[in-house]
């Protein structure tokens, strides 16, 4: 990854050009520059999801105007499980890609880790009175905190429920205890390995109660539950043994969602599945109306993004940014302002 001049991007059909106004740097994009997410069709611009403010519009789009402050979620979907993350790695349906989607990324290539990007309309969410929030590069963690408030929603209402995050001390975990909090639940239970941070997360109020991950299942499900939700937020582990924790940890009728990087096969016993009604969800990225929703939480203060550290980088320094995302997890972020 390297810093480049290059010229301005060209307004096309379908396309909204915007001005960056922040854009989070995932604390594992070396992993993505370096092929082990899976591949990319390089040479591009990197960067899945900014908030900005409109400069142009193509003549075909409505939704947003020059001056408006968006979101762009970077997911670009086709339908029939044909969905891609411009700019970044990520597929949707069966993560294996197809003619169509191969189609997708030449006509909307490159992301937003730059000035000015072109961003396909589908892609571009306007947030109504951002251009009155007093940081704004502090809204480049909206896409993180709508992809888990998407996988939180497919349980249903959270309100007056117990919630439990498995990786709470990563990024996305952290958000989903924010997005869990801010709509309501009874309590919320932040899982995770790094104490610090669980300490940071039980500040958050007396809602919020941690356990630190033994790596014994039982154990683990014990001090998890029990809950009526729980969310699976964790990245690469060696084992699925805190997932299971987290589905054994579940009161009748609950509901355990994944939306997270495990990539291990889940054994779920059949009898028990059924005859306690449990369901078991996947969710990935989100779509416009919880982009809204989470926007609306945000500007009405009931999540307060002052809570989550901002570390800003500039462009100039790829190698260091890298770094720095790499060191910052939790309720820190580092964005990219330019």
């Amino acid at each position: 990854m390297r810093l480049r001049d290059i010229p301005p991007p060209a307004l096309q059909g379908g396309g909204v050009i915007v001005e960056v106004l922040a854009a989070h740097l995932p604390g594992y994009t070396r992993m993505v520059v370096t092929g082990n997410r899976g591949a990319l069709p390089v040479p591009l611009i990197l960067g899945p999801s900014c908030v900005g403010r409109v400069t142009e519009v193509a003549a075909d789009v409505f939704h947003v105007a020059p001056g408006d402050i968006v979101v762009d979620t970077a997911l670009l979907d086709a339908g029939d499980g044909d969905e891609i993350l411009v700019g970044w790695v990520g597929l949707g349906g069966s993560g294996a890609g197809s003619g169509r989607t191969d189609r997708m990324r030449g006509v909307w290539r490159n992301g937003v880790f730059a000035e000015r990007a072109l961003c396909a309309k589908e892609t571009i969410v306007k947030l109504p009175g951002a251009d009155t929030y007093p940081d704004p590069a502090r809204l480049a963690f909206l896409p993180w905190l709508c992809i888990a408030a998407a996988g939180l929603h497919t349980a249903g209402p959270l309100a007056g429920r117990d919630v439990a995050v498995i990786g709470a001390t990563g990024q996305l975990g952290g958000a989903a205890v924010l997005v869990a909090l801010a709509e309501g639940a009874a309590s919320v239970t932040a899982v995770g390995r790094n104490q610090e941070t669980l300490d940071r997360l039980a500040g958050l109020g007396l809602r919020v109660r941690t356990h630190r991950l033994t790596g014994d299942r039982a154990t683990d499900a014990a001090g998890i539950g029990p809950v009526d939700v729980a969310l699976d937020a964790l990245g690469a582990t060696p084992t699925a043994d805190a997932t299971m924790a987290a589905y054994d940890a579940l009161r009748g009728r609950g509901t355990l969602v994944l939306i997270g990087g495990v990539r291990q096969e889940l054994t779920v016993p059949y009898g028990d599945l059924m005859r306690r009604r449990l369901t078991v969800r996947g969710s990935w990225m989100s779509d416009q109306a919880t982009v809204g929703t989470v926007w609306n939480l945000v500007r009405s203060g009931l999540l307060d993004l002052s809570s989550v550290e901002l570390v800003a980088a500039g462009l100039d320094d790829p190698a260091a940014a890298l770094e720095l995302a790499e060191r910052t997890t939790g309720l820190g972020f580092v964005a990219l302002v330019p």
